[in-house]
């Protein structure tokens, strides 16, 4: 296939970790149950009722247990865990137990409350735990057995692979976690990123943080840190995602909201974008420049930064001619962000930082319904 068809072709979804594990979940349960191999391709069913089958990877049998694996297929999505392994070891339960569940190799465990788990429990989300559920009672029916299971489910590699997420952030320890409410995989959806970070709100907020900074990278979230002194766990990396940051703040608020970046992508929220990413959203330079005119640049200055390489190229170009750019943007930056945050109590600021992590400009805290 040419470059060319591969940039127009559709892209491919791809299966969740839960729906990998479900169904890993259901071969094993089936060989344990009749003492044959498993099904494979094993079929099971998602939340939507649509019926979806899987190859396996693996599997293995012992005289109580039995183990099987699938591949994760990411489709077209750039997913740290595409090409995992996610294995279930199935033993079987006393009539009437019901379905348990354990954290094997690489799937972590919740330390923190505010996530949808409580502490001391395995990384499972509850939507996989009802997909397994299920498909264990459907099985059961079909070969007249109770639906009675202890499930672990592991993921080799996956405690390398979970450095790579926010689960360290979200005291999540030990490996990844088993998510997915659809079962499918959006390419480019950034559904897993865009959940941990609701999820670092729900922790701050369990752990009594009155105050959380939603910084776009490790600079900025340094920056912001030594300003306010705050700990870990109310330092939610958003990313360019501060829209999905501050629209789950309006309903979950907390008293004090900082959001910290660099120049570039809070220009880029000044402009009223809430999604910062390159791809996705567009700095208009001649915004900018009208900006810097209204902060006192001059004709000549003012069509320069229209014309700048880049954000930066803009901010230095001001600077050479004592014009202060990042203020004006910090301030229009604070106005879109209150704007998300709706007509609420919480107090705001903006801060925005040069590449260093130095302070270029901050618009003070003030409660958002005052926008």
């Amino acid at each position: 296939m040419t470059d060319d068809a591969l940039k127009d072709r559709p892209l491919r979804r791809g299966w969740t970790t839960g729906a990998c594990a479900t169904a890993a979940t259901r071969a094993a349960f089936e060989a344990l149950v009749t003492g044959a191999p498993p099904p494979d391709p094993v079929e099971i069913a998602l939340p939507s009722g649509k019926r979806v089958a899987f190859a396996l990877a693996e599997f293995s049998r012992g005289p109580d247990d039995a183990c099987a694996g699938v591949v994760k297929d990411a489709g077209d999505d750039p997913d740290v865990t595409h090409g995992a392994l996610i294995r279930a070891h199935v033993r079987r339960a006393a009539p009437g137990a019901g379905v348990s569940f354990r954290a094997g190799d690489g799937v972590g465990t919740v330390t923190r409350p505010g996530l949808p788990l409580p502490p001391g429990e395995a990384a499972i989300n509850p939507v996989p735990r009802e997909m397994m559920r299920q498909t264990l009672a459907e099985a059961a029916q079909k070969l007249g057995v109770t639906p009675d299971a202890d499930i672990e489910i592991s993921i080799p590699g996956g405690e390398e692979m979970a450095k790579h997420t926010l689960n360290g952030r979200l005291g999540i320890v030990g490996g990844l976690s088993i998510l997915g409410t659809t079962g499918i995989v959006t390419p480019f959806s950034c559904a897993a990123w865009i959940d941990s970070i609701h999820r670092g709100v729900d922790v701050a907020r369990a752990t009594g943080l009155s105050h959380v900074a939603g910084t776009t990278g490790s600079t900025s979230e340094a920056a912001v840190r030594a300003l306010h002194g705050l700990p870990e766990t109310a330092l939610i990396e958003m990313g360019d995602f501060v829209g999905g940051f501050l629209k789950y703040l309006r309903s979950h608020p907390v008293a004090r909201v900082t959001i910290g970046g660099g120049f570039a992508k809070m220009s880029k929220l000044a402009q009223g974008r809430l999604d910062l990413h390159s791809g996705r959203s567009q700095l208009d330079l001649a915004q900018l420049a009208e900006t810097a005119r209204a902060a006192g640049a001059d004709a000549k200055t003012t069509a320069r930064v229209a014309h700048a390489n880049s954000a930066l190229d803009a901010l230095l170009i001001a600077r050479a001619e004592g014009v202060d750019l990042a203020a004006p943007v910090a301030m229009a930056a604070w106005e879109t962000a209150a704007h998300a945050l709706g007509a609420t109590d919480i107090e705001l600021e903006v801060i925005v930082f040069d590449r260093e992590g130095r302070l270029l400009a901050r618009a003070p805290f003030r409660k958002a319904r005052d926008a």
